[in-house]
């Protein structure tokens, strides 16, 4: 799928998670009830880390995010993980990225806002915030504008950017098992899951279809997160 259905998909799967962290009686001591500004930025986050997978793409749009910078990295790890759709793609690589996003986001808070700013550009990359043939001024923005969210978001308590980061690589994984290509899942196992339900990677059904219905998702789903922490707020100051 593109970078685009992928961040909706990523934002989507988050704002359908917040109501089920929040169940006392399913979670218990485990249970996270998230402020709305905790809920956004988890959408910011969780939409980048929807694009994190391609990583391994040589020429995608995430490796021009940053110019060069991107480029280069995307150019070797995608020879380190076997090219695209191989290690990248698959629940070992979310849960280490959920892992390591979430020590760094613990103990080196520094590091970690390096990390948010990157995964933010790659998320505006992937929605389509960019100058399209513009490679220079497209990066310039992404700067600019992930520089602005990471100074939003850098006094938010983001104790969840751990489960946000694997929860988007999942849905990155789980949408590209939709295309008839598939993903190694169970990497390093060699075998692909694929339910083609997508059949072509930018096609009509990805375009007209897939990504209308996760923009209408992600509208009622924010809504009900807004209206559900207001409500909270009013009955708490009550």
């Amino acid at each position: 799928m593109m970078g685009r259905t992928h961040a909706l998909s990523g934002a989507l799967a988050w704002l359908a998670a917040v109501p089920v962290l929040a169940q006392d009686r399913l979670l218990h001591d485990y249970a996270v009830h998230l402020s709305a500004e905790q809920v956004l930025a988890g959408s910011v986050v969780c939409a980048g880390a929807a694009i994190l997978p391609d990583i391994d793409h040589h020429n995608g749009r995430i490796a021009n995010t940053f110019g060069p910078i991107t480029h280069h990295m995307c150019k070797w790890i995608g020879k380190l993980s076997g090219g695209h759709r191989h290690a990248t793609h698959s629940i070992l690589f979310a849960g280490a990225m959920g892992w390591a996003m979430d020590a760094l986001a613990t103990h080196y808070v520094y590091a970690w806002w390096a990390c948010l700013f990157m995964i933010v550009g790659l998320g505006l990359r992937g929605v389509g915030l960019d100058f399209e043939g513009r490679e220079p001024q497209s990066a310039l923005a992404d700067c600019a504008l992930a520089a602005i969210a990471v100074w939003l978001m850098h006094k938010i308590d983001m104790s969840f950017v751990g489960f946000a980061v694997t929860l988007g690589c999942l849905a990155h994984v789980a949408g590209d098992c939709l295309t008839p290509r598939g993903c190694p899942v169970f990497w390093p196992l060699p075998w692909r899951i694929d339910v083609p339900l997508i059949p072509r990677t930018d096609g009509k059904v990805e375009r007209w279809v897939v990504a209308p219905l996760l923009s209408v998702g992600i509208a009622i789903m924010a809504v009900r997160s807004v209206l559900g922490d207001v409500t909270t707020r009013w009955l708490t100051k009550g």
